[in-house]
């Protein structure tokens, strides 16, 4: 009886581990590719468009100050 107990164990931890390495390796190959890089890069770059104008209208000024004047050099 112990033995049948031990071998269904024994089966049920194979297949568990044997889908923790699959599920980690598709993923790994999902995470590296072309179509997940494309995917991600539209999506960050969707957000960063939307809060492009606002971030820019905020943070440059509407009138700037004098010019720096001009450094001469010292005639030798």
């Amino acid at each position: 009886m112990f033995q049948k107990i031990a071998n269904i164990l024994s089966i049920v931890s194979f297949v568990l581990v044997s889908s923790v390495i699959g599920g980690g390796y598709f993923s790994y190959k999902y995470v590296t590719s072309e179509q997940f890089k494309a995917k991600f890069m539209n999506e960050v770059l969707g957000n960063v468009e939307g809060l492009m104008p606002d971030i820019l209208d905020n943070a440059l000024p509407d009138v700037t100050g004098q010019t720096i004047p001009e450094f001469k050099q010292p005639k030798i």
